[in-house]
């Protein structure tokens, strides 16, 4: 799958050292009482690549998705550290933009999981409130470092209004505490 030149992986921030999670890691609240699942995975060998979906992943604490751009140093990003190892969309805000809920674009726009260039696609998981906090993919524990937001690199290569209709809920980057292999079908429970 790799044939582009190997090259050094980028720096991730520690997901809990991003300023966000640290801030959130000290204050008590976030949603609990939920249960979730992994719908899809998706990876991309380099920037711009079309996402490949996955039936399994294997996923390494410090680097990423194997196989993702992330993990291989072939993506899109900053020279600045940041938390990108992996990243989550919920299934819920696809369905709102398909709805045109809340109205902020000319009328719905369908967003398949493949194009919204996230790892992740999940049902039932509260991604906004997962900042500075521990869940469970399966057998792999993330922390959620800081809020995705879309941007207009998003909406040149899809060819659709989405950064709007995105912001403030385009998904949750994070770290891995504890690698390990995730299927779809995955619960996704809390774990503080």
């Amino acid at each position: 799958m790799n044939s582009l030149p190997p090259k050094a992986p980028p720096t991730h921030w520690e997901a809990f050292d991003h300023p966000a999670a640290r801030i959130a890691r000290d204050v008590a609240g976030g949603a609990g009482g939920w249960r979730g699942e992994l719908l899809h995975i998706h990876i991309a060998e380099a920037a711009s690549f079309e996402m490949e979906e996955l039936p399994e992943a294997t996923c390494v604490a410090g680097r990423g998705i194997e196989g993702d751009r992330y993990f291989l140093g072939t993506g899109t990003y900053s020279p600045k550290p940041d938390v990108r190892e992996v990243t989550l969309i919920e299934q819920e805000a696809l369905d709102a933009l398909a709805r045109n809920d809340p109205p902020l674009q000319g009328g719905p726009i369908v967003l398949a999981p493949e194009q919204h260039r996230r790892n992740l696609t999940v049902r039932g998981v509260p991604l906004n409130h997962l900042v500075g906090r521990r869940f469970q993919v399966g057998e792999v524990i993330l922390r959620g470092g800081r809020l995705n937001f879309p941007c207009k690199y998003l909406e040149e290569l899809l060819g659709m209004p989405v950064y709007l209709p995105l912001y403030n809920r385009s998904g949750l980057n994070c770290g891995i505490e504890r690698g390990g292999i995730i299927r779809p079908g995955d619960a996704i429970i809390p774990l503080d």
